[in-house]
């Protein structure tokens, strides 16, 4: 057994706690409580997620409703969409400042976000093009890292100097992104290297297709991103890598330190990744049904995934069910909507009707499968929008770098409620340490 072998053995074996002591020290696993919910460690005014009422210690489910700043967000996507314009540079600024732009408050917030997308001199070459690496989380975070050095106030912490850093951000993370994918395709795929500067007068949705592949998109395509970066910007302080910012700044550390962190919390597979795993397991079901529409066979199929014979054998039907939601997740009802204008155009209909299929079959065959001890379950914003990514032929390399795209509105709002609301106090949660006290033993006696 070599030495290394040796340590994480011993490191593994030093890592397991009796997990009845949980229960005796009443401890919250995962900052849960006995059903499931959240711990409620802090108050927030920026987003307000909602899938049941719970009163006399009974959860009681309805349809999902998700607010930004008070807002709705059914009627904030449908307030841009029926003005015929994107909304993603509009939910950016409720969320920075707690109100709605007027017209010329938007116009000049979307100059200021055009001329912020520029990044410093030099940076794209030495930074991201030089710097190549095989993971674009990775790249973004250090990338963010990285512009602290560009930036003469990055320890300011007043508030105009923080609104400044979040908008600096939120422009410059699409154009790190695809700089950062089209290096890591030319380093590591052998493929040309192409770098689209992002161009004026384009929406965030539009400059990041434009930057990803020219020209070459439509009207449709570029709604549907627009609307995948607005119903992702933000969704309460409670999820682990907004929960992650406010940790962090609440050491009073600065934005780029704060936001790098939230995009390691983003990177991990049970949090940012979840569309991937959404994507392989209906690749898996396409191969292995061989009547698409065929509702009987669909849910033979997922009874098997459910029962661990099937696909992954981990027993998870992806992209179904959510912490909070219960009867509907409002995120996949509006993305829902739309994607399937994208599959007509794309002439995919087939497919997103197995996802339809999916979607309708998966709460009865989960209903059969844990019998009345089942819970309410619904599809979440992850079970379309790997569909909806790929529709537009966006690499999968992008799906979480785009989730993060879209968050770094939301992670800044929560940063500046944190630096500079009334709260200013660090988060310091307790551990209680369940070994035993053993005296030292010399060398010899070891």
């Amino acid at each position: 057994m070599t030495l290394f072998e040796k340590l994480a053995q011993n490191a593994e074996t030093s890592s397991n706690i009796d997990k009845t002591l949980f229960d005796t020290y009443s401890v919250k696993r995962g900052l849960r409580n006995a059903d499931f919910s959240g711990v409620l460690v802090g108050l927030t005014t920026i987003g307000d997620v909602e899938g049941y009422d719970k009163a006399d210690g009974k959860i009681t489910p309805k349809e999902g409703k998700l607010f930004y700043r008070g807002v709705e967000l059914k009627d904030l996507v449908q307030g841009f969409q029926d003005n015929k314009r994107h909304g993603f540079e509009e939910t950016a600024y409720l969320l920075l400042s707690g109100q709605l732009p007027d017209d010329t408050e938007l116009k000049e917030f979307d100059d200021i976000l055009s001329a912020e997308r520029e990044l410093p001199p030099f940076f794209s070459k030495n930074m991201i093009l030089s710097l190549r690496g095989r993971d674009i989380m990775n790249m973004l975070a250090r990338s963010v890292l990285g512009l602290y050095t560009a930036d003469d106030k990055a320890e300011d912490l007043s508030p105009e100097n923080l609104i400044k850093q979040s908008i600096s951000l939120i422009a410059k993370f699409p154009v790190i992104v695809a700089y950062s994918y089209f290096g890591m395709r030319h380093s590591y795929q052998r493929k040309s290297l192409v770098i689209r500067h992002p161009q004026p007068g384009l929406s965030a949705a539009e400059n990041f297709l434009y930057m990803l592949k020219g020209d070459n998109y439509t009207k449709l395509e570029a709604d549907l991103l627009d609307l995948s970066l607005v119903i992702h910007a933000e969704h309460g302080g409670g999820n682990n890598s907004s929960f992650t910012t406010r940790v962090v700044s609440s050491a009073q550390t600065d934005t780029y330190s704060a936001i790098a962190a939230a995009l390691g919390s983003l990177k991990g597979g049970l949090h940012g990744g979840a569309n991937l795993k959404v994507m392989d397991m209906i690749e898996n079901i396409k191969t292995n049904v061989s009547d698409w529409s065929d509702e009987k066979e669909v849910s033979d199929y997922l009874l098997k995934i459910l029962n661990k014979k099937a696909f992954d054998n981990t027993g998870k039907i992806y992209g179904i069910g959510h912490a909070i939601y219960t009867y509907s997740d409002p995120r996949a009802v509006l993305l829902k909507e739309k994607a399937k204008a994208l599959a007509i155009e794309k002439g995919r209909l087939d497919e997103f009707n197995l996802y339809a299929s999916i979607e309708k079959l998966a709460p009865e065959v989960f209903y059969q499968f844990k019998g009345e001890n089942a819970k309410v379950i619904c599809p979440n914003v992850d079970f379309y929008s790997g569909f909806v990514y790929d529709c537009l032929q966006i690499p999968k390399e992008i799906y979480t770098p785009i989730f993060a795209v879209s968050r770094i509105a939301g992670w800044c709002a929560h940063r500046i409620e944190e630096v500079c609301g009334s709260s200013k106090r660090i988060i310091r949660p307790a551990y209680k340490n369940v070994h035993d006290h053993i005296p030292y033993m010399e060398m010899e006696n070891r």
